[in-house]
């Protein structure tokens, strides 16, 4: 069993209605992390859930108590920027740095792609600008790297004996979109979307890091493929066991 720190997949929506010439909002809080937990919980591992609202203020200096650590759709802004260096103009932990250390001494980091992984929706997750990009197994655009795919597009097995891929066989169900991102030498990439990296892995220092460059909960990740497909729970399962070992 490994013990693993998903930081992100959470979002607070505010919507305007207008209704002739009176308009009133209303705010609702969306936690996407259930279909990820669930798959990891199933396989015997502790999962630990930081919203991204917490974010800023509470992801941790030192992540040497968790085996794992997954970044899914938080930008590098809210790890980067605690509420003493953003609101007080004081020097903080340098949190990234950290967690780049963290995985050349042994750690496991997964980042798992939507519109604040990798470069993100209009550059807006901007990982690509830190030292977090060297420790993963691919290189991040400049430019926003979103591709939507709205009818629909299937992975393509590379290597289906890796052991990071969790046993998972046959057809995967369609995905709606990916973070577009270009492998670096040395890496195993192990399933692609469009010819694009979707499941890469790859050794940093004494750790190892992975990406999977689509969503784990929609939109890009149909309930099809999040809740109905078993081999959700193979393929993030295999990816936390192989980095965690």
């Amino acid at each position: 069993m490994s013990r693993v720190l998903i930081a992100g997949e959470s979002w607070v929506t505010q919507s305007t209605h207008i209704k002739g010439v009176d308009h009133f909002t209303t705010s609702s809080y969306v936690v996407g992390v259930e279909p990820l937990r669930k798959a990891l919980e199933s396989r015997g591992h502790e999962v630990v859930h930081l919203p991204a609202h917490l974010v800023p203020a509470e992801f941790p200096d030192d992540p040497s108590e968790y085996d794992v650590v997954v970044l899914s759709d938080i930008g590098a802004n809210s790890i980067q920027l605690a509420p003493q260096v953003f609101e007080q103009a004081r020097p903080g932990a340098d949190r990234l740095g950290a967690l780049r250390t963290w995985v050349a001494d042994g750690g496991g980091l997964l980042m798992v792609g939507g519109y604040l992984s990798f470069t993100g929706f209009e550059g807006k997750a901007a990982f690509r600008n830190t030292v977090l990009h060297e420790v993963l197994p691919v290189e991040l655009l400049a430019e926003d790297d979103r591709v939507e795919l709205p009818a629909g597009g299937s992975a393509t097995v590379a290597d289906a004996s890796h052991p990071a891929l969790g046993g998972v066989a046959g057809d995967w169900p369609v995905l709606l979109g990916y973070n577009r991102v270009r492998p670096r030498s040395g890496t195993k990439v192990l399933a692609t979307l469009n010819d694009d990296p979707l499941v890469a892995v790859a050794e940093y220092g004494q750790g190892r890091s992975a990406v999977f460059t689509s969503d784990c909960s929609p939109h890009w990740a149909p309930t099809p493929f999040c809740e109905d497909w078993d081999g959700y729970a193979k393929v993030f399962g295999g990816l936390v066991e192989w980095l965690a070992a």
